[in-house]
C-alpha cells in the first residue's frame, strides 16, 4: 500500500473502527486513542496489506489488544491501590498558625501583602516593590508597620490566652535567674 492509498484506507476505516472500538470500550476517547495507535503501528508495515486482504481487520484487532490492556493495566493500578492504605491524616494548623493567619487578616491588605511577599515568599524588598508597584520606602513602611501590628495583635491573643488558662506550662518562657559567682 502506497502512502497515499494508506491516507485514503484512514479517512475512510478511522470513523467506522472508531465506532466499533467506541462500542467495546464504553468511552469515546478511549476508543480514538487506541484506534490510532493502531493505525500508527499499521503505518510501518502498511507495505506488507498488499498481500493481506483484510488492512481494517488487523488494525481492529491491534487495536482492541490496545483497549484490553489498557483495561488491564488499569483494573491492576485500582488493585495496587486498594491494597495501599490511605496516608495518615495530616493533622490541622497549629494554634500559632491559626493565630497568625487570624492576625494577618486583620492588618491592611497592602501590609499584610507585603509581609506575605517579604517574609512567607521569601521576597526582597525590592521585588516586593516591584511586584506591588509601590516604591521601595513604602514597601519598607509598610513591613515596619506591618511588623509591628502583628506583633501587637499576637501579644494579646497570648494574654488572652494565659487569662483563659489555654496556655500550657511547657510553653510558657523559662525565664533563668543569673547567678553571680563570687
Amino acid at each position: 500500500m502506497t502512502e497515499d492509498e494508506f491516507d485514503a484506507f484512514y479517512a475512510t476505516a478511522f470513523p467506522r473502527l472508531t465506532g466499533q472500538l467506541y462500542a467495546f470500550t464504553g468511552d469515546h476517547g478511549e476508543a480514538q486513542d487506541v484506534v490510532q495507535e493502531a493505525f500508527v503501528r499499521a503505518w510501518d508495515r502498511r507495505r506488507q496489506f498488499l498481500s493481506d486482504s483484510a488492512p481494517e481487520a488487523w488494525i481492529r484487532t491491534v487495536a482492541m489488544r490496545l483497549a484490553v490492556s489498557r483495561w488491564r493495566r488499569a483494573r491492576r493500578w485500582l488493585e495496587l491501590v486498594r491494597r495501599t492504605p490511605p496516608p495518615d491524616s495530616t493533622p490541622g494548623p497549629g494554634p500559632e498558625h491559626t493565630a497568625l493567619v487570624a492576625a494577618l487578616r486583620e492588618l491592611p491588605p497592602a501590609q499584610r501583602m507585603a509581609i506575605v511577599l517579604h517574609h512567607l515568599c521569601d521576597l526582597s524588598v525590592e521585588q516586593v516593590a516591584s511586584e506591588t508597584g509601590a516604591p521601595v520606602g513604602t514597601v519598607k513602611a509598610r513591613l515596619f508597620r506591618g511588623r509591628a501590628e502583628l506583633a501587637k495583635r499576637l501579644a494579646e491573643d497570648d494574654e488572652a490566652d494565659e487569662a483563659d488558662g489555654c496556655v500550657d506550662e511547657a510553653d510558657r518562657p523559662v525565664r533563668k535567674e543569673s547567678r553571680r559567682v563570687r
